[in-house]
């Protein structure tokens, strides 16, 4: 679980799932079986910091692969709604400049990957002809 290089402890562990699944620190001090204000402590601490944002990068990893696998069936219903006679203008409106703005924002993204990807490139090569 813990995903720095320092080893924690099962209590540990236990509370960094219960800060994950709870509403409030003190509801995960509860479900760890640990005091209030030694989760707290233990919150300020290097080791068990970085295992619980690591966890919770993960945990937001798979919210985020579930977004995308639904992400097709979003974009059909927006289309959908655009294509439909029934549907009133304003929805309309509000479909369309959802799909514009992500259809920009897709692009901005795919333009900056491809400036990085270019930048890496041309920094590879720098490294390269440095040794020659």
């Amino acid at each position: 679980m813990s995903g720095s290089k320092e080893k924690l402890g099962a209590k540990q562990d236990a509370a960094i799932l219960a800060l994950l699944s709870s509403r409030n620190v003190e509801e995960a001090a509860r479900t760890a079986g640990v005091n209030q204000r030694t989760l707290f402590r233990w919150m300020k601490e290097p080791a068990f910091n970085a295992a619980y944002r690591a966890a919770r990068r993960a945990a937001f990893g798979q919210t985020v692969a579930r977004l995308q696998y639904a992400s097709g069936a979003a974009a059909s219903v927006l289309l959908k709604v655009l294509a439909d006679p029934a549907t009133p203008a304003s929805t309309k409106v509000r479909a369309a400049e959802s799909v514009l703005a992500h259809t920009i924002k897709a692009m901005e993204v795919d333009d900056i990957d491809a400036r990085v990807t270019e930048l890496e490139r041309a920094q590879e090569e720098n490294k390269q002809g440095g040794r020659a």
